[in-house]
């Protein structure tokens, strides 16, 4: 019999092939390889799926060291290696990302029809090496390998949003995309190295994990380095932090945000890909797969909920003025990973994974119903330039209104159930022991308003109305495989739901529903086994100890009921200022306040300033000060050495006669000087 948790590698491995065989054969290849990536990520969702089955029997969870490249001697000393760690969270992870990557190569073979031969199999190889190295990150058994795939996904988006790099935006996209996520992955790589310095070993899971020792030392049951004067439980918050600023860079958290409405210069699927499964989910899932260390410090959980809180209202606000259609849902993306976030620093650890898992449903929605508008209206991608689509496109339509309704948090599509649990476990949380959860929840309430009103906003002028141009009177019309992943992820946005009802669980009576009772063998630290396993359970234990979230009483129905009103204040804003024929743009009401949300806060601009006017200057006087004093001194010396050399230099004639005078003129000085000093004279 297989032993399918031996197939593992081949999770990661089916999309690499995808890409080596897109890259040197794809030219010979129909539509440039893509056949190839669509069989590899379909092996990729079977044997993912497969794994999910062998958990739910009671197998596993599984860890294998693949390659040792520094071990230590028996046991001792320092030991880098590779291996893959299989537990319910890595398990879903891996169906999610599969999934997704499965459906937008499918869909790719209607978006990019139009690209040249050339150009398409250095697509299908970005995808490829796109999805390998996000698979591989999801299930790094280490801290150091999960970086080393985390910097690669960075590097496959560059590549991937700069694929039309003959045009101008496309590349500056890439660049921006590639050096402000790079700004926070500087602070993780810190992170790796000091957590590495301090534990002796990066391991998520195991008794030798980071992650249990360090639970450890705050139990009072082991010691562990820490610098700068710093008390443990103080190292442990500034350790976490470091490791935060690649999640801020890499999930586009404020102030790291920018680069990503940018990246929508890229193809639309690959647009998808980002926003759903890979490049953004990589920081959110960090996050959850060491949640555990993090449970540790309530300083670092409070600003991880600060920062998701600030992030989802800021970031709705500026959807709000958007008229192109991925800047919407750009923006939106921002916003919804600022959920995830307040949801993990408020303590409700199966709530950021539930939305995770429906968010990379209705996101892959729609932004590939957003792909297939915008091959019906010939690339533009105006909003106020479409209108009348619904009655010309109703498969798009009816899925994309699903994902929209999902988004925007109306019962029962998924959205409503992941969100509300996003904001139940953080006011309970919040109401027990931590007022500043209350301000992060309070930012997701005035979110979810806005979230419905420029959502609803989006397909009204999308869809309702009338044509406002030529072409949506008679848009072009869209192929199988960009109608199939839309049908498949519409179907998910109304019942991914039913993975975690945590509304209803007071009515049923149940206290752990499927997602909680799936994560509570997520092994977050300790050993592999059920009983050592860092549960859901343990973890709300851990939080109570170390993070002093003690959770109050509030009726989960009424948190729901709170929620979904606002989505339908939301929701009748919508409609009444957009419904009708020819609506108008009500935005530009706003005066002044549009103009900022328009420039994004001055976001952009900000940094511009902080690195040309101030970096820069300062680096300039840095640098006269290492020419001029640095360097001068060391050239003085440098000198000083030649011209002495040149005059000592002098001294050697080559005649021996001349030697043994100087010698002898020499031990006349020192018996002169020593005599003298001496008193013989």
């Amino acid at each position: 019999m297989v032993d399918v948790f031996n197939l593992a590698p081949a999770i990661a491995l089916f999309p690499l092939f995808a890409f080596v065989i897109a890259l040197f054969l794809g030219s010979r290849m129909p539509k440039g390889g893509a056949l190839a990536g669509i069989a590899a990520t379909g092996g990729s969702l079977v044997l993912s799926l497969w794994m999910v089955a062998e958990l739910a029997g009671g197998n596993g969870p599984y860890q294998e060291e693949l390659y040792t490249f520094i071990g230590g001697v028996e046991g001792e000393g320092v030991t880098l290696s590779f291996g893959l760690l299989i537990d319910p969270l890595s398990a879903l992870m891996l169906v999610i990302v599969s999934l997704i990557s499965f459906l937008v190569h499918v869909f790719s073979l209607g978006y990019m029809n139009d690209e040249s031969e050339t150009g398409l199999p250095r697509y299908y190889a970005g995808l490829g090496l796109f999805t390998f190295s996000m698979l591989a990150f999801v299930y790094s058994d280490n801290l150091l390998m999960a970086f080393m795939f985390f910097e690669l996904v960075g590097l496959c988006s560059y590549l991937l949003i700069g694929f039309w790099f003959r045009e101008r935006a496309p590349a500056s996209a890439a660049k921006k995309a590639f050096l402000v996520t790079r700004f926070g992955d500087y602070f993780f790589l810190i992170g790796v190295v000091a957590i590495f310095a301090t534990f002796g070993t990066t391991a998520f899971a195991g008794d030798e994990s980071f992650v249990t020792a360090a639970e450890a030392v705050l139990d009072g049951e082991g010691e562990m380095n820490t610098f700068l004067g710093l008390g443990n439980q103080a190292w442990i918050t500034v350790l976490g932090l470091l490791v935060l600023g690649g999640v801020i860079g890499k999930s586009a958290q404020f102030p790291l945000h920018t680069w990503l409405p940018d990246a929508m210069e890229g193809p639309t699927p690959v647009s998808a890909l980002i926003h759903a499964a890979t490049m953004v989910a990589a920081g959110v899932y960090l996050v959850a797969r060491i949640y555990g260390f993090y449970a540790l410090s309530p300083t670092a959980l409070g600003i991880i909920a600060l920062i998701g809180g600030f992030t989802a209202f800021v970031a709705a606000t500026m959807a709000l003025v958007k008229q192109e259609l991925k800047q919407v849902l750009a923006y939106s993306t921002i916003s919804q990973y600022g959920y995830m976030m307040l949801a993990l620093g408020g303590g409700g650890y199966v709530a950021g994974v539930f939305h995770l898992t429906t968010h990379a449903v209705f996101k892959a929605l729609l932004f590939l119903g957003a792909g297939s508008v915008i091959i019906a209206m010939h690339h533009n991608e105006n909003m106020w330039d479409m209108g009348g689509l619904k009655s010309r496109m109703p498969v798009t339509y009816w899925t994309f209104l699903a994902g929209s309704l999902a988004l925007a948090g109306i019962f029962p599509f998924a959205g409503f159930w992941s969100k509300d649990e996003v904001l139940y476990e953080t006011l309970i949380h919040g109401l027990g022991d931590s007022p500043l959860l209350l301000v992060g929840f309070a930012f997701g309430l005035l979110a979810v308003v806005l979230t419905a009103l420029y959502t609803i906003r989006m397909v009204l002028l999308t869809f309702h109305g009338d044509p406002r141009t030529d072409v949506a009177e008679d848009p072009e019309p869209v192929r199988w495989n960009v109608k199939f992943p839309l049908v498949v992820l519409g179907v998910l946005a109304v019942v991914a739901g039913a993975l975690n009802l945590g509304t209803i669980k007071e009515v049923i009576g149940e206290e752990n529903l499927f997602l909680h009772e799936w994560l509570d063998g997520a092994t977050l630290s300790g050993d592999l086994g059920e009983e050592g396993a860092l549960s859901v359970h343990h973890y709300e234990e851990v939080l109570e100890v170390h993070a002093g979230y003690g959770a109050a009483e509030f009726p989960a129905l009424a948190n729901g009921a709170i929620a979904l009103v606002l989505a339908l204040v939301g929701v009748a804003a919508a409609w009444y200022l957009y419904r009708g024929a020819e609506p108008a743009p009500h935005m530009e009401k706003l005066g002044g306040v549009r103009q900022v949300l328009v420039h994004n806060y001055y976001q952009d601009e900000y940094q511009v300033w902080l690195a040309t006017g101030l970096t820069y200057p300062i680096a300039r006087v840095a640098n006269m000060f290492d020419q001029g004093v640095i360097d001068g001194l060391v050239d003085a010396v440098g000198t000083a050495s030649v011209v002495a050399g040149e005059r000592f230099r002098k001294i050697q004639t080559g005649v021996v006669t001349n030697y043994a005078a100087l010698l002898a003129l020499g031990l006349v000085l020192l018996i002169l000087v020593f005599g003298l000093a001496g008193g013989w004279f």
